[in-house]
């Protein structure tokens, strides 16, 4: 049996629906200590960006429409903070990376 919010999306009735991993009637804003440790926390067993391209990436981000919250992607539902840091990420924007150069 599907969700009940898989259903509401593929109907169409999920187009104006927050993220795919937020709910607005939740707490979901993160502190920046607590989403630096987050980031930090990510990047200790996986290889990661440097300061350069971590900054372009979330200067797109930052920049897109699709951001929710400041910090949450509409696409995936990632922390954008997080996923930028990481070498092995894209970005999820449909039909092609924003982050591609």
């Amino acid at each position: 049996m599907k969700s009940f919010s898989v259903e509401r999306r593929r109907s169409g009735e999920g187009r104006n629906l927050p993220c795919k991993g937020c709910d607005s009637q939740y707490d979901i804003h993160i502190s920046d200590a607590k989403m630096a440790r987050l980031v930090e926390i990510a990047s200790r067993s996986r290889a990661t960006v440097g300061d350069a391209e971590y900054e372009r990436r979330l200067a797109i981000c930052s920049a897109c429409p699709d951001l929710q919250y400041g910090t949450t992607c509409r696409h995936c539902g990632c922390l954008v903070k997080v996923r930028a840091k990481l070498v092995e990420s894209t970005c999820p924007y449909p039909y092609a990376s924003q982050w591609a150069q």
